[in-house]
């Protein structure tokens, strides 16, 4: 062997070493965020084959397409990997608000913006309000929101993220003054409370803040809030009783194709389900309506059922 195969050689290891270093710097200034283990999750309570949720908390992220809200919602990734997704769930309009009217009334009612209440007054019965009416129990937890119902937005709260605000009827108009209430904290207040004592409603909506759904802040930020506020949930007796079923999504993508969003559902009795079904906003309000035993109200009548999609 000559003096230059020598050196070949021993240098070999070296260039290795050298682009394995390369590598791992390289992964450290990617953008793609740490897996979150699925060991890192809350743990999944031991629930008879047969119990079934009877109840939901919905939180509607968002303006982010569901491969976006994959790449960099490490937690609610893992969540959707250990419970279930939806491969194939679309948001019905832009922009935000006729997607959660859609949620909470299955309909756009043909708004095309996100106005105030006072803009947008609509007839009839939210899923809030059939829920009550079929004497099941609704309660909309919004955050930042500086007082029951309130109708315009304020600081961080956003009325247009707010459904049950828009429905005007004077029972609607009561049920919402009752039964839509500032969240509170992580620590304490009306949600804290019911989630303790076990009295989460039959149909329940959680909404974020501006920052904390992704709109003003980043995913990363949001991803963390839903960290800590599940972790609390799931340590409630609603969900270790395996009654409670959590389903996390956002409004509409980021207007830059189909309106494919993400859509989680997390409950002790689903385990890596992936739906491809085709569901929308409207499967999300079917669903919401068949828990309390109510119809379906307009377009969630003949939207493909979350619930059928899911087992639940």
């Amino acid at each position: 062997m000559g003096v230059h195969d020598q050196r070949m050689r021993h240098r070999a290891p070296l260039v290795v070493l050298l682009a394995l270093v390369v590598l791992v710097l390289a992964g450290c200034g990617s953008s793609s965020p740490p897996v979150v283990p699925v060991t890192d999750l809350p743990s999944r309570p031991p629930v008879p084959a047969d119990v079934q949720p009877t109840k939901v908390l919905v939180v509607v992220e968002e303006n982010h397409t569901a491969t976006s809200a994959l790449r960099a919602m490490p937690y609610l990734a893992a969540l959707a990997g250990a419970y279930g997704q939806a491969s194939d769930y679309h948001a019905v309009a832009h922009p935000s608000l006729p997607n959660y009217l859609a949620i909470a009334g299955g309909s756009t009612f043909g708004v095309t913006d996100d106005a105030d209440p006072s803009s947008h007054p609509i007839t009839g019965d939210s899923v809030f309000d059939s829920a009550l009416a079929n004497h099941q129990s609704a309660k909309s937890y919004a955050e930042a929101m500086p007082a029951p119902c309130a109708l315009t937005s304020h600081g961080r709260y956003a009325v247009k993220h707010n459904a049950w605000t828009y429905f005007s009827d004077s029972a609607s108009r009561r049920n919402c003054q009752r039964f839509d209430v500032p969240a509170g904290t992580m620590a304490s207040g009306p949600l804290r409370a019911d989630i303790d004592t076990g009295a989460l409603p039959t149909v329940g909506e959680l909404i974020p803040d501006l920052c904390h759904d992704g709109h003003d802040c980043s995913l990363g930020t949001a991803d963390d809030w839903l960290r800590q506020w599940l972790a609390v949930v799931m340590a409630g007796p609603d969900y270790r009783s395996g009654h409670l079923a959590i389903v996390v999504t956002f409004d509409e993508d980021d207007d830059s194709g189909p309106n494919t969003v993400l859509a989680t559902v997390v409950a002790p009795n689903i385990a890596h389900v992936s739906s491809a079904d085709r569901l929308t906003h409207y499967s999300l309000s079917r669903y919401l309506a068949e828990l309390s035993a109510s119809t379906p109200l307009h377009d969630a009548v003949s939207a493909p059922s979350l619930r059928e999609a899911f087992g639940l």
